[in-house]
């Protein structure tokens, strides 16, 4: 039984897309839910949840790796690296191998160590170009978890994931339904007992391309753009705030 569970890294732990004004940051994510879960299981667990969004995989580690060996967590998850996927330039080995760093330091800890496998994006016009850096990555963090005895969840395996309707409106970060799939997927990996609900979405509605275009253009009106802009200025979605749950607490 986990009772110090610490999660590192950007907006996919942070909880990005989940919406929820009452929580710190203002959103809930899979490792929330995961956290309840346990929680339920045992009064005397304590969570902690160091991720910030739009964090490079130098910045998680830099800013995050040595705040979370010094809480001591008997259940770790990383997963960073996807932000530096957005960049061409970036060099997926040498990433690879940093992220191998920091994974070997938290898994001679005695820690359960659990990392991600980045969700397969082909059904995607735009993060299908980023298909074949993704699977190189994912090939990395399998074998890093099989050298250190890091438990997997595989969300390039999880077909419900290429639903857009688990995805928030910019199409990046998952919505609540998503991120209780990811929940769902880590708590089974663990193998630890939960009552979440899977999405009962039903088919798919039929788009037609005029419709398509007009949605296209909405988001890249509101989201690719400003994004493309905090690029230009250097700025990162995270600039100006700090982790919602820096220190190991029970949940309320």
């Amino acid at each position: 039984m986990y009772k110090r569970f610490v999660a590192l890294g950007d907006s996919f732990t942070e909880g990005v897309g989940d919406e929820d004004p009452a929580r710190p940051n203002g959103v809930r994510g899979w490792a929330d839910r995961v956290a309840e879960q346990l929680a339920a299981a045992d009064p005397g667990f304590r969570y902690a949840n160091l991720a910030i969004r739009g964090r490079l995989l130098d910045q998680v580690l830099a800013e995050q790796l040595e705040p979370a060996l010094a809480l001591q967590p008997d259940l770790v998850s990383i997963y960073a690296g996807g932000n530096d996927l957005l960049r061409p330039k970036a060099d997926i080995d040498a990433l690879a191998a940093r992220f191998e760093n920091a994974v070997e330091r938290l898994a001679k800890t005695g820690a359960t160590v659990l990392l991600f496998i980045g969700v397969d994006g082909a059904e995607d016009p735009v993060f299908r170009k980023l298909r074949g850096r993704t699977a190189i990555y994912n090939e990395h963090t399998r074998v890093i978890a099989a050298r250190h005895g890091a438990h997997v969840v595989d969300m390039w395996g999880m077909r419900q994931l290429r639903d857009r309707r688990l995805w928030s409106a910019d199409r990046l970060h998952l919505n609540a339904l998503g991120h209780t799939e990811v929940a769902i997927a880590v708590l089974d990996v663990l193998g630890r007992p939960h009552d979440l609900p899977p999405a009962a979405l039903g088919p798919r509605e039929l788009v037609d391309r005029r419709r398509q275009r007009a949605e296209n253009l909405q988001w890249g009106r509101e989201h690719v753009l400003p994004w493309i802009g905090r690029r230009l200025r250097g700025e990162s979605s995270g600039d100006t705030l700090s982790a919602k749950r820096p220190v190991l607490l029970p949940l309320e």
